[in-house]
């Protein structure tokens, strides 16, 4: 501490330089001559060293200062720890309803249910929302609010009602989720893709229809007959009790030659003869058509076919019916056969069906044939 004694001694020097130098400078051989401004300056230090040292009692206290040993100590601010943030992505598990191409009637109302898995680091809050992205949003509002918090690795259902769009066809849309900041993520490995509700608006459409059983691909599954008993099958066109062959490329009394197969049925060469196959049982459904071309195989020169064709059947195994008939004859014509088989009430029953051809007197040319026989219907 600097105390009074230690301050006199360091400045009483310095007063009586600053006083006596002037004063030594106006010397002279005639005495000192009084310097009125040396003296005023001289009693103004004095005053101000008084106060310093001592000073009047009715003066402030003198602040003083104790310095620290080692200088002033700045403690050092701790830096935050850096924040790892977390990463949103979802993964879809499946549709809870509504499957893709699930057919609506126009304007008709519905509710799609998407499961999906929190495969981030998120947690998804009340705060996200699935918002439309997309594609057609078929009345629904564009951005709806989760009702429940996800964990990573949780599911979480979301359902959305829907209205399907007026116009038949295809309608899709493409949904994502938006995060509490508005960023929007989805599927996939960048979490960039969409889920999706996807519809088609419109009647049933009829299904195209196909061949559901082929008579001439299974012809030797039939018992063939004619007067002179059981024939083998498949026959020889020698064979005078009657023969059933078949015939990949028949040429047909037009002259044409087909790229489908025939069957050649010629009955036992007797006049009158008849020849006939009974086919196994068949279940016949809404929609199915009885389907074949019937004439005269193609002779060099003409022929004398002249036949009659009979479709036949026994359903669910009781009396022998008939299904249509037909005669033809060597013409230069065709004969295309189209039967709706519930028009003759066979929906439903299991039918067994004949094949017949008879002769119109003499059959020794009877070369006669069903062109692709078959049955068409929806697919089964």
């Amino acid at each position: 501490m600097i105390t009074e004694s230690k301050l006199k001694a360091y400045f009483l020097p310095f007063i009586a330089l600053l006083v006596l130098g002037p004063l030594a400078c106006n010397f002279s051989s005639a005495g000192p001559t009084p310097n009125p401004l040396a003296t005023q300056a001289a009693g103004t230090v004095a005053a101000e060293l008084t106060k310093a040292v001592g000073g009047d009692a009715t003066d402030p206290p003198v602040e003083t200062l104790t310095p620290t040993p080692n200088g002033p100590t700045d403690t050092p601010t701790p830096s935050p720890s850096p924040t790892i943030a977390c990463t949103d992505k979802a993964r879809f598990i499946k549709d809870v309803t509504i499957p893709d191409n699930t057919r609506m009637d126009p304007g008709e109302e519905f509710e799609k249910t998407w499961r999906l898995e929190n495969v981030g680091s998120c947690t998804w809050t009340t705060d996200y929302s699935t918002v439309f992205d997309s594609g057609n949003i078929m009345g629904a509002s564009p951005s709806i609010k989760l009702d429940s918090e996800v964990a990573p690795d949780s599911t979480i259902d979301i359902g959305i009602p829907f209205v399907a769009p007026i116009s038949n066809g295809t309608h899709r849309g493409n949904w994502m989720l938006r995060n509490a900041n508005g960023l929007l993520f989805g599927l996939g490995d960048e979490a960039d893709s969409p889920f999706w509700v996807q519809i088609v608006v419109g009647p049933t459409p009829t299904p195209r229809p196909v061949t559901v059983h082929s008579f001439v691909d299974n012809y030797c599954s039939a018992d063939w007959v004619t007067g002179a008993g059981v024939l083998t099958c498949p026959g020889t066109d020698t064979d005078v009790a009657g023969f059933v062959l078949k015939r990949d490329t028949p040429k047909l009394e037009t002259g044409v030659t087909e790229n489908e197969a025939a069957l050649q049925t010629h009955p036992q060469w007797v006049n009158n003869g008849i020849i006939s196959g009974r086919f196994p049982a068949f279940s016949v459904v809404e929609g199915d058509h009885f389907k074949t071309v019937i004439g005269c195989l193609y002779k060099s020169g003409g022929s004398a076919c002249d036949v009659k064709f009979q479709i036949t059947y026994h359903a669910d195994g009781g009396p022998l019916q008939k299904l249509g008939e037909w005669e033809e004859s060597y013409d230069g014509t065709i004969r295309r056969i189209d039967i709706d088989l519930a028009d003759k009430g066979l929906a439903g029953k299991s039918v067994e069906f004949s094949l017949v051809v008879l002769a119109n007197g003499a059959s020794t040319q009877d070369w006669a044939f069903w062109l692709l026989p078959r049955i068409v219907g929806p697919p089964r």
